[in-house]
């Protein structure tokens, strides 16, 4: 029996399935925990989310990333479908399938082991146990028989700032964004979603300011997170990172690269990758 954490999947069907293969995956004694984005701009999201969907509960955990989100709003005629995923819009099962991805949560936590999952991680000023609140307070809005207007809603980039005062859409917006959207933080703790940039390509920026601007939300200090180990994706350009506490697991398979994996059960501070190439035109 053992359990594994993957990366962003982006509707990689056979990337996905070579690594599952590689790490002797098996449904009946085995879990993957998924770290969203399993759909958009692969070959085939289709046959990705089916498989996915098929699985016992027990042998998956995903959380929801902002492509699978988007994916729910197109459903909704609230966003132009990639063409990647024009399939899933024509596919026969695809009430079952939203219905399904609609169930999914922003953030997985595995109490024993100190381990939890978000698609793009925690924001500083989060602990995890509130954070399972949040992700609860959304994922019943995404649940709701007004789930459309909500996510006409809370589509924006404001606020940027967290406030536990924050109420309505404005709070269901920051939530949604921290969970799916984040990578770097102001020096004052305000999401920014100016830079895909990797910490390093950032800092070979010609301009100091810009670069001192800008902080990794896993290397903000004070950060209120740092006793669970925090499994996240979105990052592709970061690639497959391991400091501070956080694994990024994004290692960017639908751009060609790889796509990468953990055995959780191993998890230390000298973890290393399990992955495939994707190296594909995608």
């Amino acid at each position: 029996m053992a359990d594994y954490a993957i990366g962003d999947i982006q509707g990689c069907y056979s990337d996905f399935m070579r690594l599952l293969d590689k790490l002797q995956f098996d449904p009946a004694n085995d879990k993957l925990w998924l770290a969203g984005d399993m759909v958009s701009r692969g070959e085939d999201s289709l046959a990705t989310l089916r498989f996915i969907k098929s699985l016992d509960s027990s042998s998956v955990a995903c959380v929801l990333g902002n492509h699978d989100v988007s994916l729910i709003a197109m459903h909704y005629g609230l966003l132009k479908p990639h063409s990647s995923l024009k399939p899933i819009m024509k596919a026969t099962d695809r009430e079952e399938l939203i219905a399904w991805l609609s169930t999914q949560p922003f953030i997985q936590v595995d109490k024993a082991r100190k381990i939890c999952m978000a698609h793009a991680g925690l924001p500083p000023q989060w602990k995890v146990k509130t954070a399972v609140k949040y992700s609860a307070e959304i994922q019943q809005a995404l649940q709701s028989d007004d789930v459309k207007r909500w996510l006409k809603k809370v589509y924006g980039d404001s606020p940027k700032k967290w406030k536990k005062s924050l109420t309505g859409y404005d709070r269901h917006r920051y939530i949604l964004n921290a969970f799916t959207r984040m990578r770097f933080l102001k020096n004052n703790g305000e999401l920014t979603f100016n830079h895909k940039y990797s910490p390093k390509q950032l800092k070979k920026m010609k301009h100091q300011a810009t670069r001192m601007k800008y902080i990794p939300w896993y290397a903000y200090k004070n950060r209120k997170n740092t006793n669970y180990c925090i499994l996240f994706g979105h990052w592709a350009s970061l690639g497959f990172y391991q400091g501070n506490n956080v694994i990024g697991l994004d290692s960017g398979c639908v751009w060609g690269n790889r796509l990468s994996g953990v055995k959780l059960d191993d998890i230390s501070a000298k973890t290393k990758a399990i992955s495939v190439s994707c190296d594909r035109a995608k």
